[in-house]
C-alpha cells in the first residue's frame, strides 16, 4: 500500500511540473505574438529629448499645427505634432480621418526616420469635445490643456 501512496504523490508532482511548463511556454508565446502590438506612446517633447530607435514603432499624439498642413502627390501629406513645447514632422501617405484638422487633437502610428515621423495610421478626435487620454495627458504635462468642459467663472 505504501508504494501505491508514493507513486500517486509522484504522479502529482510530474502533473504539476508539466501544468508549470505549459504555463511558462504559452506566456512567452504570447508575449512573442504581441511585441509588435504593443506600440508605445510618445509626446513630441518624449521624441525630441530621447530619439527613439529608427526601427521602432510607436505611437506620437499631439495636435497638428497651425499651418503645417502641405498636401503632396496623391494621397501623401506632411504636417507637424506639437504638443506646444516640442514640434515633430509627421509625413503620411493614406487617407486622413474625416475630422482630421489643423488645431486639432491627433494620435499616429509609426516610426522615425531621418528625423521624420513616417506614419502608417493616423487617428484624429471624433467629436468636438474628445482627444484620445495620451494626447490629454501629454497637454497637461506641459501645462497647455484646457479642458473644453471647465466653466469659465
Amino acid at each position: 500500500m505504501a508504494g501505491l501512496k508514493g507513486l500517486k504523490k509522484q504522479r502529482r508532482i510530474q502533473i504539476i511540473a508539466l501544468a508549470a511548463v505549459a504555463l511558462v511556454l504559452s506566456t512567452a508565446l504570447i508575449g512573442y505574438a504581441m511585441r509588435d502590438g504593443i506600440n508605445f506612446f510618445r509626446s513630441p517633447t518624449q521624441v525630441v529629448e530621447i530619439p527613439p530607435p529608427e526601427n521602432e514603432v510607436f505611437r506620437i499624439g499631439g495636435l497638428v499645427a497651425e499651418g503645417s498642413i502641405v498636401r503632396g502627390q496623391g494621397e501623401a501629406v506632411t504636417f507637424t505634432v506639437t504638443d506646444m513645447n516640442q514640434s515633430v514632422p509627421v509625413s503620411y501617405t493614406g487617407i486622413l480621418p474625416d475630422l482630421f484638422a489643423e488645431g486639432q487633437g491627433m494620435v499616429g502610428t509609426g516610426s522615425m526616420v531621418n528625423g521624420t515621423f513616417i506614419a502608417t495610421e493616423i487617428l484624429a478626435k471624433h467629436d468636438e469635445t474628445y482627444m484620445p487620454s495620451e494626447v490629454v495627458d501629454a497637454l497637461k504635462e506641459q501645462g497647455v490643456y484646457v479642458d473644453p468642459d471647465a466653466s469659465d467663472s
